[in-house]
């Protein structure tokens, strides 16, 4: 990673814009759409299962690489240059997925067992100042608010000085609409390219501690509460930085994709951008099965029944098989994939195993959640889930689709050594007086 090579020169290039292919994910999110209201009606406690799991797995996986693409800022990377737009683009499905989580605000006795419990249950009654539904609507509404809120505007910082770069004479109408809004109080290149910079920097630090509290509250609301008697302070933990690993994974996957529909981003993607995504897609898969396996292991030495009752019911013969294909895609497939060289570098290899890595984590975000408030597994609410699912993927494409049309899929403008250049500035003037 010594040696990378950045064009001093990155084309515009935006994703083409299909009518066939939104008229498909259109069509996904409608069948979603219509399987939800009809699983509403067949059980309702399992279509609120579902919906909450598939808004759990696509808002995380989004927020997860918007994170990545922050957690590089960070540290400065350079390696990733070309995939920082791709990390980015995911920002667009956030104000999706917040208007797509006020209905679970709604959500009563059908969907969580305490405040039944709260009636009867002394141990359900000690925790009434954390689990109560004025509080978790406040929460959830201001916390997903003001992190949803951050990423939006990391993502603007980051698109903003492309504007600049990008000839308004190739635009059509709807790319220079975007181009003028983002424009607005233009400083001059090299100004904007700074201040982005600058605050991108600031915001960075400040949005991974957001996500960390904002993610761990939000499952520890829709998914920990439903066993209102188990426990784990590791939960948040392995909920966020599965989101995170889910970033990366879907990074990899879009980019690999990207690169049959566009020879600059084929270029542009090479070998050091796959190994190096390649190997942080390996590590956090072992990294999720440690936090796994660290919750699991002080669970099963402990022995105290409170702490059994969630993997008990995981592992018993109704939830059993479907726990052990989580395992399998989630660990197991991915690790034996990613660990060579050649699958990090191959194209199809890596599309093929992130996109495992991403179906294994929906499978997992079920898995949180089905079975606390269903008997056990049935193959009729599989198929809804599915198929609710389909609805989350369709409005999932199309939001990213049209940032990708709207905006440059690669990042014109390249902060780090513009920012080692102005810091060296600084440095000689200092020295200077």
């Amino acid at each position: 990673m010594a040696h990378i090579h950045i064009p001093h020169r990155i084309p515009a290039r935006f994703l083409d814009r299909s009518s066939g292919t939104t008229m498909l994910f259109g069509a996904l999110a409608v069948v979603g759409g219509v399987a939800f209201f009809l699983s509403l009606q067949r059980d309702a406690t399992a279509a609120w299962a579902s919906y909450v799991s598939n808004w759990m797995f696509f808002s995380s996986i989004a927020m997860g690489a918007v994170m990545f693409a922050a957690a590089t800022t960070i540290v400065k990377a350079k390696w990733n240059w070309s995939l920082r737009r791709i990390s980015v683009a995911f920002a667009a499905f956030l104000p999706v997925a917040f208007v797509l989580m006020l209905p679970m605000l709604g959500l009563g006795e059908e969907f969580f067992p305490w405040i039944e419990k709260m009636a009867y249950d002394p141990i359900v009654q000690k925790k009434a100042a954390y689990l109560n539904l004025p509080f978790l609507i406040t929460r959830t509404l201001v916390g997903v608010a003001v992190l949803f809120g951050m990423a939006i505007y990391f993502a603007y910082l980051a698109v903003r000085p492309d504007m600049g770069l990008v000839d308004e004479g190739d635009l059509d109408a709807g790319r220079a609409s975007w181009r003028a809004r983002l424009m607005s109080g233009w400083a001059g290149q090299e100004q904007e390219e700074a201040r982005s910079w600058r605050r991108m920097s600031k915001l960075a630090p400040a949005m991974a501690l957001t996500y960390a509290a904002v993610m761990s509250f939000v499952v520890y609301d829709f998914a920990m509460s439903l066993d209102p008697h188990w426990f784990s302070t590791l939960f948040g933990g392995w909920y966020f930085m599965g989101a995170f690993w889910g970033g990366i994974a879907v990074t990899a996957f879009t980019a690999m994709v990207l690169r049959g529909r566009d020879a600059d981003v084929s270029r542009a993607v090479g070998i050091q951008q796959r190994h190096d995504i390649g190997k942080l897609a390996f590590a956090f898969t072992v990294f999720w099965t440690y936090l796994f396996f660290s919750q699991y292991i002080v669970i099963w030495y402990g022995k105290l029944p409170w702490e059994q009752s969630y993997m008990i019911n995981r592992s018993g013969e109704a939830w059993g098989s479907y726990s052990l294909t989580v395992i399998i895609l989630c660990f197991v497939v991915p690790f034996a994939g990613l660990i060579g060289r050649k699958a990090k570098m191959t194209p199809v290899l890596l599309q093929t195993l992130t996109g495992i890595i991403l179906f294994g984590l929906w499978n997992e975000r079920y898995f949180l959640v089905a079975p606390s408030i269903l008997p056990g597994y049935d193959s009729g609410n599989m198929m809804y889930h599915l198929l609710t699912g389909l609805g989350f993927l369709g409005l999932f494409v199309l939001a990213v689709r049209w940032f990708l049309g709207t905006f440059p899929m690669l990042q014109m403008w390249q902060p780090v050594p513009a920012t080692e250049m102005m810091e060296a500035e600084i440095v000689s003037a200092e020295r200077a007086g």
